[in-house]
């Protein structure tokens, strides 16, 4: 794939690249993975992905593979361990807010509700096919973002503004933003 024909946000940054190619757009309905990419997107609030995706690895280490169950536990003195972290983003808010997240990511389960099913119910269970031509049409919120956003911060999750909700959307597959000229949009499309 060349670079002319890729959606132009990836730029030419390998990892941004591998990313754009392999994993932005793709349809995902594991819970933890799904779990996960909100987490992160809370994070980047602020920063550009890149940087969220050049620390992930981090993240995953320091974040106990985002097993919702050991974040949830996290003690005052484990919240400062991160705080010390170099290698993730280190903003007290954010952190908290992970655990936060992963509190009422449990609360949901506890209920009988699949964090899967119950983020995928946003979309009605299938990828909203977007034919966009030009990046800055792509908008930074929807209907469903914000429909999404208010109904994370009601189960008590936060940093999952609509903005980061619609970021987060367009990431697991649940809206395909690839250009109709970039070749990974008829690919995510195949997916669906």
């Amino acid at each position: 794939m060349t670079q002319q024909m890729r959606c132009p946000w990836c730029g030419d940054d390998p990892l941004y690249v591998a990313y754009h190619d392999e994993e932005w757009g793709v349809p995902e309905y594991d819970d933890r993975a799904l779990f996960e990419k909100l987490i992160l997107d809370g994070f980047q609030a602020g920063l550009s992905w890149i940087t969220i995706l050049r620390k992930r690895e981090n993240f995953r280490r320091a974040f106990d593979g985002f097993k919702p169950e050991k974040i949830a536990r996290y003690t005052p003195r484990k919240i400062e361990s991160l705080m010390n972290d170099a290698g993730i983003v280190r903003n007290r808010a954010k952190v908290e807010g992970a655990v936060k997240s992963a509190r009422a990511y449990l609360e949901l389960a506890d209920q009988g509700v699949s964090f899967s099913d119950f983020l995928w119910d946003f979309v009605d269970g299938r990828p909203i096919q977007n034919r966009w031509t030009k990046d800055h049409k792509i908008p930074a919120e929807t209907k469903q973002s914000q429909a999404m956003s208010k109904a994370l911060k009601q189960a008590g999750f936060v940093f999952c503004g609509p903005t980061i909700t619609y970021a987060f959307m367009q990431a697991v597959g649940m809206v395909n933003d690839h250009l109709v000229t970039c070749p990974r949009q008829k690919a995510c499309r195949e997916l669906s």
